[in-house]
Formats: structure tokens, C-alpha cells, sequence
């Protein structure tokens, strides 16, 4: 049978099934909660990774003496590291499984803070800087691939988006102890949710589809029985899983140059764009030296952080709950829109600082500019790149569409993460409006491509992708 045959027939099953995948919605057991828990501990410890840079950058600065470039590399270096994590997760994920996958993250997490906590100089600074990115990298691709393949259809989203949150929660609890903790301790705090995830990672199930694109029939439907509870029926949902494996299996191998073939050209378009809108917009600037933009602005920086923490929190979780409420489209329209306004709000605040005017109000402006930003970006751009790279992807292609999505998201991370300094110290205002035209781009683009993927089994969005070619 030809390749094109094949193909044909893969999409015919699918299109079969798609009539058969309005599978109950299942409830919330104590499993998948305290499995998603357990994953999101790997975003917790990208969050603590990523405040570090900012809370920490005086007291290194001083101690080791480093120049601003040292230190943007220093800060940058995470990202770096998470592209070549990037390149392997997606078939290190499906080698040795999801849990297997976050257990070996954890290896290079611990050792990275290690490194950083008894660096001597920048060869460890960055050697453990970058060693804590790989591990950032598996992790972004492989924990909301994980939570979005062991949850209920109707929660999928809320459940995905605890990534972000919990990426929100170890961002402002090094915003916070940052100011009060020596940089070498922080460091070492940051080993206790590797440590956490590390033992916890034995008491959870693997992924029932991941079982069932190993063949194992038998452990799929056991996993499935323990996610969705001991009295639930999963015989619907397992056999779902199980012909669609079987048609994938059946279905011609991918590698990453079968991505650009028409079939798969929307959902690529989609995924990487959303990818680079969340970068190119600054976020990875702002968050990773927030406490420089403060100090450019004439606000303190330790009062800026607190503020921070106490706001982002509460807007990770009201995305969370709106995930499911609003959807993933018009969530992502409201925190691109907010991005938009809140960079635009700061090139006009440090406009007039230039020119000496409204000198007294800029620190204000600043405040509100900054924390308006980021606040932004966690209700909504944040997390939702993910959850809908994790659904729009047919299983057959998501481990080479997962490592491309996710290698185009910590590539232009390290690109922004890197510039940013000198961005900023450049021109601050046009910095801002160049961040201003990215999201302003950002709208249309997800205005005009992005679909709504809200409530439906992933089974069914592949069909439905399927279906779109046809």
C-alpha cells in the first residue's frame, strides 16, 4: 500500500470516528487532580528559574562583578538552553514516557541550581543557568502534552492553564523572597519543588494515550480506570484511544518535514505564530529583568516586585477560570489587546521622562505599565500558546510538531531575552513601540487564524482538521 493510501485511509478513520468521540464528560477525580499537581511542580520551578534573573541581578552583579553584558548572557542562557531542551522533548517524551521525560528534566534542574548556588564565576553562573533551561525546555513541551492527554474533555483547558499559574506562583514567590534572600540561598529554594516533583513523580499514572501509542492495551484502559475513577465506565474512551492509535499506527511515519505539507500547514501556522507572538511581544524581557524597567522608570524595584506578586497570582487563576468560561480565542483577543495598551502606556511614559516631562508621574506610569503587562500576559498569552499547540496537532505529528512549536518559542525567547538590556538601554520608548506593533499584529493574527477549540475531545479536533482539508 502507497504512502498517499495510507494517508487516505488515516483520514477516512478519523473522519469515522469523529461522530463517536462525544464521549460523557467524566468527573474530576482525586487522581487527575493530584497528577496534574504533581507536573505543574516542573512550572513551578520554570517560574522560580525565570524571576531569579530579575531579583538577583544586584547581588551577583556586585559579588562577581559582572558587566551588563555578562549578566544579559547570564539571564539570556536559560533560553538558550531551552531550545536544545526543546529539540529533544518531544522524542525523549515519547521514548521514555511523560513521567520518565519530567524525571530526567529534573536532573538537570537540580544540578543547574547547584551550579549557580556555589558559582565562583560566569563559566558556572551560565553553565548552570543553562543546564536549569534544558531542563525548561522538556518541560514546557512535555507537562502540558501530559495534562491535556489524562483530563476530562470539559476541563481540559482550566487544567492545562495550572501551568501557567503555577509558572505565575514561582515567579512571584522569588519576587517576593528576592529581596530578603541572599542569591546564592535562592538558588538552593529553588531545589525544593525539584525535589518535590522528584518523589511525588512515583504516585501518578503514565498517560493512557501515550500507553495506547505503545501498544499497551491493557495499561491504557488500567490508567484510564484510575484517572476517571474505580466505578466509572472507560471502555468508550479506551476504545477511541485504541482505534486511533491503531489508525496512526496503520498511517505513514512523520518526520519533521512531513509538517509542511498542505494538510498540516494550518495548524503549524498557528502553533508556531502563537509561539512567537508570546515572545516577540517582551514578554521574556520584562519578566526575566523587571526590576531594571522599574528602575529605568524611577520606581523601586523591590516595591515593583512586591506589587507583582501579590497581583499575578489572582490573574493566573481568573485565567484559569475564564479558560473554559470565555475560550480560548476570545481570552487570547482581551490579553493581547491588554499587552498592546500596556506597551504602548510605557513607550509614552518613558517618552516624556526623555524629554524631562511629567517627571513626577512616570515612576507611577511605569508601575501601572509594567504590572498592567504582565497581567496581561498571565490571564491569557501566557498559557494558551500551549494548551492549543497540545490540541491542534494530530497525534501522528505532535512529537515533530511539538519540538518545531517549542524550538520556535525558546529561540526567540533567548533572542529577547538577550536584547533586551540593550534594548532598553538604547531607547526605551522605542523599545516599547516596537513591543506595541507586535501585539497590535498579534490581534489580527489571532483574530483572523486562531480557531476555538473549547470543549472538544482531542480525537475530535483531529478529525475536525482532517475534515477542513477535505
Amino acid at each position: 500500500m502507497t504512502m498517499s493510501e495510507n494517508q487516505r485511509n488515516l483520514e477516512a478513520g478519523l473522519l469515522l470516528n469523529k461522530n463517536r468521540n462525544d464521549i460523557n464528560e467524566c468527573r474530576i477525580t482525586v487522581v487527575v487532580l493530584f497528577s496534574t499537581f504533581v507536573s505543574v511542580c516542573g512550572s513551578f520551578c520554570f517560574g522560580c528559574a525565570a524571576g531569579y534573573s530579575s531579583v538577583a541581578q544586584a547581588g551577583i552583579t556586585k559579588d562577581l562583578g559582572l558587566s551588563v553584558a555578562q549578566y544579559s548572557m547570564f539571564g539570556s542562557i536559560m533560553t538558550f538552553g531551552a531550545m536544545f531542551g526543546a529539540i529533544f522533548s518531544g522524542k525523549v517524551s515519547d521514548l521514555i514516557g511523560r513521567k520518565g521525560t519530567m524525571w530526567f528534566a529534573q536532573i538537570f534542574c537540580i544540578a543547574g541550581w547547584l551550579a549557580i548556588a556555589f558559582a565562583k564565576d560566569t563559566i558556572w553562573l551560565d553553565a548552570g543557568r543553562f543546564s536549569t533551561g534544558f531542563a525548561v525546555g522538556l518541560f514546557s513541551y512535555v507537562i502540558p502534552v501530559y495534562i491535556a492527554e489524562i483530563t476530562p474533555k470539559h476541563v481540559r483547558g482550566a487544567f492545562v492553564f495550572a501551568n501557567q499559574l503555577m509558572q505565575s506562583c514561582g515567579l512571584s514567590l522569588y519576587y517576593v523572597i528576592g529581596n530578603f534572600v541572599h542569591w546564592r540561598n535562592l538558588a538552593l529554594i529553588g531545589l525544593i519543588p525539584c525535589v518535590l516533583q522528584v518523589v511525588t513523580l512515583f504516585f501518578i499514572p503514565e498517560s493512557p494515550r501515550l500507553l495506547g501509542k505503545w501498544g499497551l492495551e491493557k495499561e491504557c484502559t488500567a490508567s484510564l480506570q484510575l484517572l476517571r475513577g474505580e466505578d466509572a465506565d472507560v471502555s468508550e474512551e479506551a476504545n477511541t484511544i485504541k482505534e486511533t492509535m491503531i489508525l496512526f499506527n496503520e498511517g505513514p511515519k512523520s518526520r519533521v518535514m512531513d509538517l509542511f505539507q498542505r494538510r498540516y500547514a494550518p495548524s503549524l501556522v498557528i502553533g508556531v505564530g502563537l509561539m512567537l507572538l508570546q515572545q516577540l511581544s517582551g514578554s521574556s524581557g520584562i519578566m526575566f529583568y523587571v526590576g531594571s524597567v522599574f528602575d529605568k522608570g524611577g520606581f523601586p524595584s523591590s516595591i515593583g516586585s512586591m506589587i507583582l506578586a501579590v497581583i499575578m497570582i489572582p490573574k493566573a487563576i481568573l485565567g484559569l477560570i475564564l479558560v473554559e468560561k470565555m475560550g480560548r480565542r476570545p481570552l487570547l483577543l482581551a490579553s493581547t489587546s491588554g499587552m498592546c495598551l500596556c506597551s504602548l502606556f510605557l513607550a509614552f511614559s518613558f517618552s516624556f521622562r526623555s524629554y524631562g516631562m511629567l517627571d513626577e508621574l512616570t515612576p507611577i506610569f511605569t508601575c501601572i505599565g509594567v504590572v498592567g503587562f504582565i497581567s496581561s500576559f498571565a490571564v491569557g498569552m501566557g498559557g494558551l500558546p500551549w494548551i492549543i499547540m497540545c490540541e491542534i496537532f494530530p497525534m501522528n505529528v505532535k512529537v515533530s510538531a511539538g519540538t518545531l512549536v517549542t524550538l520556535a518559542n525558546w529561540s526567540f525567547s533567548w533572542i529577547v531575552a538577550f536584547a533586551y538590556n540593550f534594548m532598553i538601554e538604547w531607547n526605551a520608548s522605542g523599545t516599547f513601540l516596537i513591543f506595541f506593533s507586535i501585539c497590535a499584529g498579534g490581534i489580527v493574527f489571532i483574530y483572523a487564524m486562531v480557531p476555538e477549540t473549547k470543549g472538544r475531545t482531542l480525537e475530535d479536533i483531529q478529525a475536525s482538521l482532517t475534515d477542513f482539508l477535505q
